[in-house]
């Protein structure tokens, strides 16, 4: 045909190259677990009332909307706390790009941890900056010895660093038996 490009064989087109293990899990957990914490914030903002618990299994865990200007477990810097921990949320974010930037492309275990780590810094970053406080409403305890209320930001947080420095000491151990 006239005026139409020729057809050119596959072999042309250079290959994409396969992402590493790392990128096929950290990526994935990342817009998952991300996108569980901001759905399930949203539904606790439409549907829950501040401070009243609604009981799920019995006294043990209950859903209670409450709302952090803090930190974990309630830390709080007066006027300053929206920013400070504004600032500590990108520099965490910041200090886990390189810790997976670091993470050897096979290191399937350490990708995933990081992967939990970073939706939920995150998460409660995005809360802080639009909302200046983060939404928490995961209520677990017995009876009136409760744990501090939270959200599956907080989860993949504070799971994915025991995570991380069980599998860090695991690692380490296994250069010092070399």
């Amino acid at each position: 045909m006239r005026g139409s490009s020729p057809i050119v064989p596959i072999a042309y087109f250079p290959a994409m190259p396969t992402p590493a293990p790392k990128h096929r899990i950290f990526w994935p957990i990342v817009v998952l677990w991300l996108a569980l914490d901001l759905v399930t914030k949203r539904w606790a903002l439409a549907t829950l009332h501040p401070g009243i618990p609604h009981e799920v299994l019995g006294e043990y865990l209950r859903w209670t909307l409450t709302f952090n200007r803090g930190a974990a477990m309630g830390m709080h810097l007066g006027e300053w706390s929206r920013a400070i921990f504004t600032t500590i949320g990108i520099v965490m974010l910041l200090v886990l790009g390189w810790l997976y930037r670091t993470t050897a492309p096979a290191d399937r275990l350490r990708a995933a941890i990081l992967g939990f780590i970073t939706a939920g810094a995150i998460g409660n970053l995005m809360d802080r900056v639009r909302h200046g406080q983060v939404t928490d409403f995961i209520d677990a305890g017995i009876g009136t010895v409760r744990f501090w209320t939270f959200n599956v930001a907080d989860m993949g947080i504070t799971c994915g660093a025991i995570a991380l420095a069980l599998a860090l000491e695991m690692a380490e151990r296994r250069r010092g038996n070399k």
